[in-house]
């Protein structure tokens, strides 16, 4: 199976992430997005914990700024 690609983010009100856009066209919550990620299936991102405890979602780091989940295009 070929994983997916997130292409285009919808942020809430406070800006931070709240649905994701795949390649193929599917659109994600951020907890439905976050299993697929933990699971594997997404290309250049990763889960971590945060100070909080909380899990969430990022790009692997790879010095460009450009495709960062924050710059991807909104939908």
């Amino acid at each position: 199976m070929a994983k997916e690609q997130f292409v285009a983010v919808r942020k809430n009100s406070d800006g931070d992430l709240d649905e994701f856009q795949t390649a193929s066209g599917q659109i994600l919550s951020y907890q439905d997005a976050l299993q697929l990620v933990q699971a594997g299936n997404v290309e250049n991102v990763s889960a971590f914990k945060g100070k909080d405890g909380g899990t969430y979602i990022r790009s692997n780091p790879d010095g460009d700024k450009s495709n960062n989940l924050d710059s991807l295009p909104t939908f």
